[in-house]
């Protein structure tokens, strides 16, 4: 052991001393604390769905904000799954790009091993309940909120789950600020009638508007999946500008 002592210094700090193997950062001890990911740096609000007549419909804003800085302005929370399943997200949003490799992964392994079966809505909201209620049980929870919309069978299917694996199925589903404002508002114009797709479509839009209006964090551009038993249609870069107003700002007051 004395000859230790005369061993030269590492290279760099944390580096390989010469002669010896590199002791790689990663390769803690087992005394070392692990820290987690207390709160998102990089954020995506309000998801809205709904079930209309024939078909679910989905739509979130393309904006990530870097605490109160909208940061990212074109970034994709809608993404196709599969004919059968489309997922949206809001929270985090490298968290987010996380789950949808995997999710991807899992699809093309899937398609790989012949699976027959299509991943549908209802098989993907379950497995992503599973998973998010397995990274809570570790204390190193994904610090989302996951819309799934599609069908699982011949039937319109639309679930939420959180980050600690809390899950529902509902015919309108909302996450962030789009709880209080947008929810309300579809199931106002439910009471008066059935849901056409162009009446779905026409309240998604209003429920956006009101989140552009009422959250700091919302944004003019956005997303909308529109999902039937013939395939899904994500329509992007649609814009909320054309069909809003700010002139009410005038009359604010208390604020300045």
């Amino acid at each position: 052991m004395a000859g230790l002592a005369h061993l030269p210094p590492s290279l760099w700090s944390g580096g390989p001393t010469p002669g010896h193997f590199y002791d790689f950062p990663a390769n803690k001890s087992q005394n070392e604390s692990r820290t987690h990911t207390l709160y998102p740096s990089t954020s995506g609000t309000s998801v809205v769905g709904l079930v209309y007549d024939n078909g679910v419909m989905l739509a979130a804003d393309t904006l990530g904000s870097y605490g109160s800085l909208a940061r990212f302005r074109n970034i994709k929370r809608v993404f196709r799954v599969t004919d059968k399943a489309v997922l949206s997200c809001s929270g985090d949003i490298a968290d987010y790009q996380y789950i949808r490799e995997v999710i991807e992964q899992k699809v093309r392994d899937d398609e790989i091993h012949g699976y027959t079966p299509e991943l549908n809505a209802g098989a993907l909201h379950c497995w992503l309940t599973r998973v998010l209620y397995n990274r809570r049980s570790r204390f190193d929870p994904l610090w989302l909120e996951c819309v799934v919309a599609g069908y699982k069978g011949d039937k319109p299917y639309l679930g939420f789950v959180d980050k600690i694996g809390t899950a529902f199925e509902a015919k309108e589903v909302a996450t962030g600020f789009g709880v209080h404002l947008a929810i309300p508002m579809i199931r106002e114009a439910r009471e008066k009638g059935n849901l056409t797709r162009d009446s779905a479509r026409k309240l998604l839009v209003d429920c956006l508007k009101v989140l552009y209006y009422r959250d700091c964090r919302a944004h003019f551009k956005y997303q909308l999946a529109d999902i039937t038993t013939e395939g899904v249609t994500i329509h992007d870069d649609l814009d909320l500008k054309q069909d809003t107003s700010w002139e009410v700002a005038n009359f604010v007051r208390g604020y300045d």
